[in-house]
């Protein structure tokens, strides 16, 4: 009875230790999947809205984060070092609009181009590959020491919590001004001839639009996004590090595709709502992935590359089916007339 007993007993600690540290990944994907939605955000902008193939997003993360982290320690506020961050990022945006329209690059060759001399310039900012900011007040460090007594409260009322309820708030209010900002903006008249360039340049050229000042001015802005993204994953991160952007672009699309498939793309509300999902979605399946004994940490990329597959055949196998099912209905609704007509 007695070894039953003991073996139930660890039965029971092993199960609640398990739901412990499976709560603390879900928090951990959602702290991190807010703070990638900003980047995935940007990531939107170029692809969807402006239909532009930008790969200058690997170089431009990394410059907010080096950008951002060099500033800490040189004894900036990390607010003003965040803000200066972004509009770096902006500035990065805006050469690779210039190497586009005025040096007419192909788009996928421009962003191609940025990326690989922002590797030399961030490496410029930093000094060496790495700044750690774990001794450094950063955003998320100043955040968590102001509001300390309303975040200890939210985790006396739940048994399982995050490191901070602060990170978690503080980023979801950011993400939807964020939000706001941006489908306010996609609503104004600068907005929507930025739209009408991604959806047909010759037509709004005809209306004597300046197309290349528009897909600067959406670039620089998508940029500026993942600049600020970049700026607060190192602050939340505790470093900075010059190979933190690869595959930057691949989470971005992830994103945006994932939260297409589940949400949709109808409206712009919509569709930017489909890209804050789709960013926390990503983080969820990436941290649920890592907890199978099969997968190992370095293979995060093979995962992601997966996700970003199974997301692009699922949903157009799916619409086939959709289809095949309306023929079918079709075909028997006029089956049905003739039988109906023949027997009259």
């Amino acid at each position: 009875m007695g070894p039953t007993l003991e073996k139930v007993n660890v039965g029971a600690r092993s199960f609640l230790w398990k739901g412990v540290v499976m709560s603390i990944a879900i928090f951990g994907s959602l702290e991190s999947g807010l703070i990638y939605a900003i980047m995935a955000l940007g990531v939107y902008l170029t692809f969807r809205i402006l239909d532009f193939p930008d790969l200058t997003v690997d170089g431009s993360f990394v410059t907010g984060a080096a950008v951002c982290a060099i500033l800490i320690v040189n004894g900036f506020h990390p607010i003003i070092a965040t803000v200066v961050a972004m509009l770096a990022g902006f500035v990065a945006g805006l050469f690779t609009g210039l190497l586009h329209t005025k040096g007419n690059i192909n788009p996928l060759l421009s962003g191609i181009l940025m990326m690989i001399a922002l590797y030399s310039i961030n490496l410029r900012i930093m000094g060496r590959s790495n700044v750690p900011l774990l001794s450094e007040e950063t955003l998320f460090t100043k955040l968590s020491t102001q509001f300390a007594s309303f975040d200890q409260t939210l985790k006396s009322m739940f048994s399982f919590s995050p490191r901070t309820w602060t990170v978690i708030l503080s980023m979801l209010l950011l993400v939807i001004v964020l939000k706001w900002l941006l489908d306010s903006f996609l609503k104004t008249e600068v907005g929507l001839a930025l739209r009408a360039v991604g959806d047909n340049v010759e037509m709004i050229q005809s209306f004597s639009a300046n197309t290349d000042g528009l897909k600067m001015i959406g670039l620089g802005l998508s940029n500026a996004l993942v600049a600020l993204s970049g700026a607060l994953i190192a602050q939340y991160n505790g470093f900075s590090d010059i190979g933190m952007g690869i595959g930057m672009i691949i989470i971005g699309l992830a994103s945006v595709i994932i939260g297409e498939a589940v949400v949709g793309n109808k409206t712009i509300i919509r569709a930017t709502l489909a890209v804050i999902i789709g960013a926390i979605l990503y983080r969820l399946i990436v941290a649920f992935a890592l907890r199978f004994n099969f997968f190992e940490t370095g293979d995060l990329k093979l995962i992601t590359a997966c996700i970003v597959i199974l997301s692009l055949i699922v949903p157009r196998f799916l619409d086939r089916k959709r289809e095949r099912k309306k023929k079918l209905e079709r075909r028997k609704e006029v089956l049905a007339k003739k039988r109906g007509e023949e027997i009259a």
